[in-house]
């Protein structure tokens, strides 16, 4: 394992993140509805998922294999993030849980001319408005034991960050003053207000 496994590990996520953000855009999704029609989410997250699995199989394979790529961790650390990796999991089932499932997986067919999804603000979207993104970082935060836990988890979290920011502008443009003023009285990824918000 050297510096240059590391860079590469980071151009890997890099293009990940170009790639999704990509195939996001309005011009690229009228691009794979016109391939892939009714089903373009679902073309766009098998996209995503296998990207991803490039980029995780590729670094595993750079930084995964060496003895010293495990840390030498005190049990109340591996429980700290034994602990987060738990929460974060349950977090992302939570949310998950409050989509249309059919919708967000691409499972399901919509008719040409279906509207979005309904602003979620129920349920975990009372304290973060990311609560998927909320449970991937302490999933990515429980997975950060060995060197490439940890690399995983500086990228991956990265890319959450930056891919928010885009997210953020894309319900902008979606829901308007309704998603402003959400934005105004909810925090993105960790619920630190006291009270959820009605």
């Amino acid at each position: 394992m050297s510096i240059l496994d590391h860079v590469l590990y980071g151009l890997l996520w890099l293009s990940f993140g170009a790639l999704h953000s990509v195939l996001a855009s309005g011009t690229a999704k009228r691009v794979t509805q016109g391939v892939f029609g009714a089903r373009e989410r679902l073309a766009y997250n098998a996209i995503a998922v296998a990207h991803l699995g490039l980029v995780w199989g590729v670094g595993a394979f750079l930084l995964g294999g060496a003895a010293e790529a495990a840390f030498d961790l005190p049990l109340a650390v591996r429980l700290v993030l034994w602990g987060c990796l738990g929460l974060g999991l349950l977090i992302l089932l939570v949310a998950y849980r409050q989509y249309d499932g059919g919708r967000f997986t691409g499972l399901r067919s919509l008719p040409p001319g279906a509207g979005p999804e309904p602003l979620q603000t129920g349920g975990l979207h009372r304290y973060v408005r990311h609560p998927l993104y909320s449970g991937a970082f302490l999933v990515l935060i429980g997975q950060a034991g060995d060197a490439f836990g940890l690399a995983t988890c500086i990228w991956a979290s990265l890319y959450l960050v930056i891919g928010t920011w885009f997210e953020e502008r894309r319900l902008v443009d979606l829901y308007g003053s309704a998603y402003l003023a959400y934005r105004a009285r909810v925090p993105a990824f960790i619920p630190w207000k006291v009270r959820a918000p009605q």
